[in-house]
């Protein structure tokens, strides 16, 4: 039997674990965790040694846990955009930038006045997460810094290198986040030197490699620190959440993907390409051959829901739980509350980094049950608010899977599909990043033709869940509100932006 090891690099920590490809079973599961620091506002940053000290520590306890160091390949996927400076043996020359970090909003909105084909795959401009307005944000902040590296990649790239000794980047990140022509198969270096960053075309990881593909063989000394016995090699991976799309079974057109965790993710194709403006995309082969990508999402989502409980309430893993059971039982009495989810600005459809959370209707009849209630209808409306707005550009989405630590909230869970207003499929895998991953492995050791055969092979079970009527029409009168108080206080959030900038420089 084939087993391979799969690798999920998130934000608060790794998980990985061996899967068995005949029996289509997750033998083992470990995680190690790692701390996420903010030295400013706006400013996001993790250490990239633990990064890999976590992974050898949850990926070996994975081989000793499954009872077999028959391994045939690796595959790692991670958080898009968590940008790593170093030399070209891999030492770090400064710590991670974070993909939520935003730091970089004025190089992103500087990506917008590029007059180039290339530029339409991101709807004419970069977000301030990607790696390029990060790049650039370097060029201009830490000049001694940039200079020296030899290497801005991503994490994925990072720890491939470790694996492999070989640098190579995904097709995936790189036409999902490096402006890459992945259409031609091409970097497009004029895009480069047009945003002042002309050597950046040479500090990226120029061979790039399909999902599905072969990376290199694993090292010899890292299978050893695995406990890995046999030959394997490493299998391409990519962004954490678009590798969940092969877990899920959503490859498809009108199949979508939504994964709740700190931030959401909503991940669909088309079969050509089509008008998604307010959207990230339609990338072309960005996850497999001949589809267009198209990418919605939240930055803040679950981190408000743990923001509120543990930093704001004080509350533990069991308070927490508490107050989701408290607050379930508010949810249907309304509250005279309106929040906006936009802690760390919008994702989609307003792709608006200088929008901001706010809490609407306080009085002090109102507890930590109502905020949080609160807190979960505008989750669950910016959800719905994507999926709309997607259909309104004509984008047909008959099959939503959902997944991720959503479902591990049953009040969030069940508000989202009620916003929805649509009947959806829940994942049973407790994490579609690692089956995903497996399903790459799969393809690149050629146990199937292709990564969508692999993946319809590989779909994790998921159950049903119907939207509750009465929610669902609170939902539809909410949106309303939702939308019109985003569009009344935009100019309100982008002066306090400014002004939180300009404070976190002095």
């Amino acid at each position: 039997m084939t087993k391979v090891l799969s690798i999920d690099l998130g934000t608060g920590g790794v998980r990985a674990g061996v899967y068995d490809i005949e029996r289509r079973k997750m033998l083992s599961l470990r995680e190690a965790s790692y701390e996420t620091r903010y030295p400013k506002p706006g400013w996001a940053e993790q250490d990239i040694e633990q990064w890999w000290r976590s992974l050898l520590s949850a990926g070996s306890q994975a081989v000793a846990e499954a009872g077999t160091g028959e391994i045939a390949a690796v595959c790692v996927a991670t958080t898009a955009s968590s940008v790593v400076v170093c030399d070209r043996e891999g030492a770090p020359l400064r710590p991670a930038i974070l993909w939520m970090d935003a730091r970089a909003t004025k190089e992103s909105r500087d990506t917008g006045r590029i007059d180039h084909p290339v530029m339409a795959y991101s709807g004419g401009e970069d977000a301030s997460e990607w790696l390029v307005p990060k790049a650039m944000w370097l060029a201009a902040n830490e000049r001694a810094v940039y200079d020296r590296a030899a290497v801005i990649c991503e994490a994925l790239d990072f720890v491939n290198y470790r694996l492999t000794g070989e640098w190579a980047a995904s097709r995936m990140n790189a036409a999902c986040k490096w402006n890459y022509d992945s259409l031609n198969g091409a970097f497009v270096p004029d895009v480069y030197a047009a945003l002042g960053v002309p050597e950046l075309a040479d500090k990226l990881p120029r061979r790039v490699v399909p999902v599905g593909e072969t990376v290199a063989p694993l090292r010899p000394d890292v299978a050893a620190a695995l406990g890995i016995t046999s030959r394997a090699i490493v299998a391409q991976g990519g962004i954490d959440a678009h590798i969940g799309v092969l877990g899920a079974g959503t490859v498809a057109p009108s199949g979508m993907l939504l994964i709740g965790g700190t931030s959401n993710v909503h991940l669909t194709h088309l079969a050509e390409r089509g008008d998604v403006s307010g959207f990230w995309g339609p990338y072309p082969n960005a996850l497999v051959d001949g589809l267009w990508l198209v990418e919605g999402g939240q930055v803040s989502t679950g981190s408000i829901l743990n923001w509120l409980s543990h930093t704001i309430f004080g509350l533990d893993a069991a308070g927490h739980t508490a107050l989701i059971a408290e607050a379930s039982g508010r949810i249907a009495e309304g509250s005279g509350l309106l929040m906006l989810d936009y802690w760390m600005g919008n994702r989609t459809p307003y792709r608006d980094a200088n929008l901001r959370g706010a809490i609407l209707g306080l009085s002090l009849g109102h507890d930590r049950a109502d905020i949080y209630a609160s807190a979960v209808d505008s989750i669950a409306l910016g959800s719905a608010n994507v999926v709309d707005v997607l259909e309104q550009r004509g984008v047909e989405i008959d099959r939503i899977v959902v997944a991720g630590g959503i479902c591990k909230n049953p009040l969030w869970l069940q508000s989202t599909v009620d916003a929805l207003g649509r009947p959806v499929r829940v994942a049973h895998e407790d994490n579609l990043s690692l089956v995903g991953t497996a399903v790459s492995s799969a393809s690149a050791l050629g146990l199937f033709p292709d990564l969508t055969t692999a993946s319809d092979a590989c779909t994790a079970p998921t159950r049903g869940l119907e939207p509750d009527a009465s929610r669902q029409d609170w939902y539809a009168e909410a949106m309303s509100s939702y939308r019109e108080t985003t569009q009344a206080l935009r100019p309100l959030f982008h002066t306090l932006s400014a002004q939180q900038t300009a404070g976190a420089g002095r």
